[in-house]
């Protein structure tokens, strides 16, 4: 896949992610004793994370080689300890690329390309979190799998899979995909451009926030929402899909606003749903109204949090913002 082919890398995105979400379907609610483990970080890491990871590298170097450069959150590690964890993996992986992938290979595929050094701005690589909302994903709720193309420190691609995500048309699962072209949904009935939507009166404006406290102030973000005269109740959700409903124009506002000053976003946290949100007409920045910077390493080290608005009401957020942390 040469660089500058976008019509290519969209598609392999598209493919990459929809198979990922089938490998995770296949897992979610039946996942047995041990296939849960627990990193250094406390966070939990399913059978289904590695797998989808195996299956979007995978997909990637079908169509490019293995010469790529990868910022994952995976890492093959977890694998090479346990062969009962491989082979569950490879079961997965399986489901999702309909071929056979083997135990012995589920570390090198969950390595393709891996790299935790930062990237300078004239570098190109992928970005992925293979399940987004892992906890969610467990309690058999909302998750997502994100996959960015970055270059130059710009995000020039994304694709967001939601598989439990519920469509205006009845129908569950969609996957977003962005680039300069827009941001469009695919689902099982259909393709259709996402638009963010925004209410006639700021009070109206639905915000959209994180299921666990853990993972954003939930008492600042009231405060907030006091300031602004939102009166509708919080739509918390878990992982990216947050920004597929901004995108959508199920929520006008999504607010992440960490517990620690100190604590930095991953990349492959906000890459996807961030240019998809972007592409569908909104605005992403930190709490500081400052762009998102993805050219320095795995994570926004320059930046403190994210909001993410339909674009019309995005600097009376941020304003809001700077008054509640004031107080």
């Amino acid at each position: 896949m040469a660089e500058g082919d976008p019509g290519l890398e969209r598609a392999v995105a598209i493919e990459a992610v929809r198979r990922a979400m089938v490998a995770c379907r296949a897992a979610q609610g039946r996942l047995n004793e041990g296939q849960t483990i627990t990193k250094g970080d406390l966070s939990p890491v399913t059978i289904a994370d590695l797998a989808a990871q195996v299956v979007v590298n995978a997909t990637i170097a079908e169509a490019d080689g293995d010469d790529f450069i990868m910022v994952a959150e995976e890492d093959p590690e977890t694998v090479r300890a346990d062969p009962a964890i491989a082979g569950a993996v490879a079961e997965l992986a399986t489901a999702g690329l309909e071929r056979e992938v083997l135990a012995a290979d589920v570390a090198g595929l969950l390595g393709l390309g891996r790299s935790d050094t930062p990237q300078p701005a004239s570098s190109r690589f992928w970005t992925l979190d293979p399940i987004d909302g892992t906890k969610g994903f467990i309690r058999g709720d909302q998750y997502a799998v994100a996959l960015a193309l970055v270059e130059h420190g710009t995000v020039v691609l994304g694709a967001l899979g939601c598989p439990n995500l519920p469509n205006p048309d009845g129908s569950v699962g969609a996957l977003l995909i962005a680039d300069d072209q827009g941001a469009e949904g695919i689902t099982d009935t259909g393709r259709s451009t996402a638009r963010v939507h925004s209410p006639e009166r700021l009070a109206e404006a639905r915000v959209c926030e994180s299921v666990e406290v853990a993972h954003s102030d939930q008492a600042l973000s009231a405060r907030i929402a006091g300031l602004l005269g939102i009166e509708t109740e919080p739509y918390r959700i878990d992982s990216q899909c947050k920004y597929a409903a901004v995108a959508r124009g199920d929520a006008s506002i999504y607010l992440r606003l960490p517990t620690h000053p100190d604590y930095r976003e991953n990349i492959w946290d906000h890459a996807a749903g961030a240019i998809v949100v972007t592409r569908a007409g909104g605005r992403v920045t930190d709490v500081h109204g400052a762009p998102l910077e993805f050219s320095h390493g795995a994570r926004l080290e320059h930046n403190h949090g994210i909001v993410a608005t339909d674009g019309r009401y995005h600097d009376e957020v941020i304003d809001a913002i700077a008054r509640a942390l004031g107080q």
